[in-house]
């Protein structure tokens, strides 16, 4: 049944989204015409790839801790990290998205929420290499693979916060004065991803740039997709089907766009 309903989503997205022409917000012109359609190569891309080719080969076991809503292909707590990087990591398209992203906002600080094995943390760090970056596992082995690459691709300045995103993420948002870039890709559930957005909105700003994961996920994400979307703080939101973005910007008519990617 989920893949039915998923498919059914895809295709309605399909048909009622729209590609950069017919756009008459002139920042979200500029959004989808010089970052989401971008797809000139860039050297990062290239270096981070060969990483994700490693852990493609990596066979190692490790023991997973799901605290979210758990994966949709592999039930088993013992995963090989190969599983995990075919099954659970971004696909290159969409870390690359993320990446310019990332570096189209310019954040002086950025927090993730799902490390994963750390490819799209490599990103994001690439991204904005004068930000302070915060990743957050609850996964204890799954953290410890992704500190293995940030060692291995000489990116030991990003911030690993191990532990349930309810007892992590309130002290990450104290230390900041103000939040510039979250991307939110853990616990897909409606209540938890709820939470996450009504703590970040206190620390939002006009160059804020919220990111959501997987919002066609299940009827618990679009709920709450729609609940963010009619938020009287977001003034812009971008559907591309497989993530969300959110923004915030004072005296911006209220609008909603759904883009073709």
């Amino acid at each position: 049944m989920f893949n039915i309903t998923f498919a059914k989503d895809f295709l309605l997205h399909r048909l009622t989204s729209k590609n950069r022409h017919g756009l008459h917000s002139p920042f979200v012109y500029r959004l989808v015409d010089e970052v989401i359609y971008d797809s000139a190569e860039k050297h990062e891309y290239e270096t981070i790839e060969q990483e994700r080719d490693r852990l493609l080969l990596d066979e190692r076991l490790i023991t997973v801790t799901d605290l979210g809503a758990g994966s949709q292909v592999n039930k088993n707590r013992q995963r090989k990290i190969s599983d995990i990087a075919l099954n659970s990591l971004k696909t290159p398209k969409l870390a690359k998205l993320i990446y310019r992203l990332a570096a189209f906002t310019r954040p002086n600080n950025i927090i993730e929420l799902g490390t994963c094995l750390g490819i799209t943390t490599l990103y994001l760090r690439r991204a904005a290499p004068e930000a302070t970056v915060y990743t957050l596992e609850g996964c204890p082995q799954t953290a410890g693979v992704a500190q293995e690459l940030f060692s291995k691709a000489d990116a030991n300045n990003i911030n690993v916060v191990t532990g349930n995103f309810d007892d992590t993420l309130p002290d990450v948002i104290a230390s900041n004065a103000k939040l510039d870039f979250v991307y939110v890709d853990g616990n897909h559930q409606y209540d938890a991803t709820m939470r996450y957005f009504n703590w970040c909105l206190p620390k939002v700003h006009e160059g804020t740039m919220l990111i959501f994961d997987d919002i066609y996920w299940s009827a618990g994400m679009k709920r709450a997709w729609a609940e963010i979307k009619a938020h009287q703080q977001v003034t812009a939101t971008v559907d591309l089907f497989w993530i969300g973005l959110v923004f915030f910007k004072p005296g911006q008519a209220k609008e909603d766009f759904k883009i073709r990617f």
